[in-house]
């Protein structure tokens, strides 16, 4: 290797070269690294999380609702949608954040047979509290990145997502 340090996708793309040396494994390589890069970075963000007595579903909930502003409350499936959740799963996640006093359900203004969840107090406290852990968490994460670096990994994400949706 170059600069570079061997890793154990290197080590497997060694035995598939030596194995079948007619594959083409550049993706295989690369497709490996986001694999175990996700799988590193899933359990660090998750342990911001878990710090505050969260799991990562009810953190985006409380997330969504932040970010919407004030009032900070929403229509169940707005969140379902913005979340990408099932009704049900977003009923779930909204009966144990209710719960533990962090959101609560109210009557929508303009229409009093819909519902709303809206952030109490509490809940707006804690996610502002753990979205600075979490931010700062994923800085630390990226810190081994050159600012250079960082911008390039960003663009060439934004690209390959961007060409995948198409």
């Amino acid at each position: 290797m170059d600069e570079r340090e061997a890793d154990v996708v290197d080590a497997i793309t060694a035995q598939w070269q030596r194995e079948r040396p007619d594959l083409e494994l550049e993706a295989m390589a690369v497709f490996g690294r986001l694999g175990r890069l996700l799988t590193v970075a899933t359990a660090r963000i998750e342990s911001v999380f878990t710090a505050h007595g969260l799991q990562r579903g009810e953190f985006d909930v409380l997330a969504a609702l932040r970010r919407s502003g004030s009032p900070f409350e929403l229509n169940p499936s707005v969140l379902a949608d913005t979340l990408m959740l099932s009704r049900a799963g977003m009923t779930g996640r909204i009966d144990r954040l209710e719960g533990a006093g962090l959101v609560r359900r109210i009557a929508d203004r303009e229409d009093r047979r819909a519902v709303r969840v809206a952030l109490t107090e509490q809940g707006r406290a804690l996610v502002d509290t753990v979205v600075v852990a979490h931010t700062e968490n994923e800085t630390a994460m990226l810190s081994v990145l050159s600012p250079a670096d960082r911008a390039a990994l960003d663009r060439v994400s934004r690209t390959l997502l961007q060409g995948w949706a198409s």
